[in-house]
């Protein structure tokens, strides 16, 4: 098995009395895109700091290409945090440009954002700012991408294109980890690592993830009524039409809930309502 390019190994984060990230055990090998999932709070950016060496373990290790994270391990990562990253009073160009001075490589504006090089990052629409520092995590070829959030607030084709560029330098070997709450995108990962309250509540291929999860399904005109009864007992479900999900239930469960004569039925869950339930009771 190769060396990973970074690995945590029960990694512990705490804050005072605060235990923000607990025994997370995390890694990623060349060619890999791992997904890490979680709601907010659940420790994802506190397990990626913490690879980066901006916040130091309060047990466990953390370790980027076998050593300790180091400005020497950072040279050879890409990282692209939620707050981009990028000097919102220089221009693209400047931006890129800088960049480049920093990693010692040629930094020239890609084809598609060379519209914008002479224009302000602050003065850009988000979609693009993602993109210049997305272009700015790639422009001295890392072997390791960290992406926190990387599509946040970006429309679905600025999206799309994003997990192309992801995809492209995967199958070039890079290793990734990325962040981020779209569950079409996790299906786009090779391995999930699900957070909760700090914890891996679940770990594999999304398959491996859902497993033999079922969703109980309530069909009927009246799923107002309906859905106010599940919420009374506890259960939460997802409308779907007029087709209410309710995620980890059993039929005897929703049954008690809404009456007998309820028209239920189950079907395999998706990767979003196994999220949900582990998010839930994690």
């Amino acid at each position: 098995m190769p060396e990973p390019l970074a690995e945590c190994a029960g990694v512990i984060r705490t804050f005072g009395t605060f235990t923000a990230v607990d025994r997370v055990d995390l890694r990623v090998d060349p060619g890999e895109v791992v997904g890490l999932l979680g709601a907010n709070g659940a420790g994802k950016t506190t397990v990626i700091k913490m690879l980066l060496g901006l916040l130091p373990p309060s047990g466990g290790s953390a370790r980027l290409f076998g050593q300790p994270p180091s400005r020497l391990t950072r040279r050879r990562i890409g990282y692209l945090p939620q707050s981009l990253g990028l000097y919102d009073d220089l221009t693209v160009a400047e931006n890129l440009e800088l960049s480049g001075e920093v990693y010692a490589a040629r930094r020239d504006v890609p084809p598609p954002l060379a519209p914008y090089a002479g224009t302000l990052v602050r003065e850009l629409p988000l979609g693009v700012a993602r993109r210049v520092a997305f272009a700015q995590a790639l422009g001295h070829s890392p072997e390791l991408l960290l992406l926190d959030e990387p599509t946040s607030g970006v429309d679905p084709l600025a999206r799309a294109r994003l997990w192309e560029t992801i995809g492209s330098a995967a199958a070039d070997g890079v290793g990734v980890i990325v962040t981020t709450h779209y569950m079409e995108e996790a299906e786009e990962c090779t391995r999930l690592v699900v957070m909760a309250a700090g914890r891996v509540v679940a770990a594999g291929t999304s398959a491996e993830i859902v497993g033999d999860a079922r969703t109980a399904m309530v069909d009927g005109p009246d799923w107002a009524a309906a859905l106010r009864e599940l919420e009374q007992a506890g259960l939460r479900a997802m409308l779907a039409g007029q087709t209410l999900r309710v995620p980890g239930a059993t039929i005897d469960q929703v049954r008690r809930a809404i009456g007998g004569d309820a028209q239920v039925r189950v079907e395999p869950a998706t990767l979003e309502e196994r999220f949900f339930t582990l998010v839930m009771s994690g």
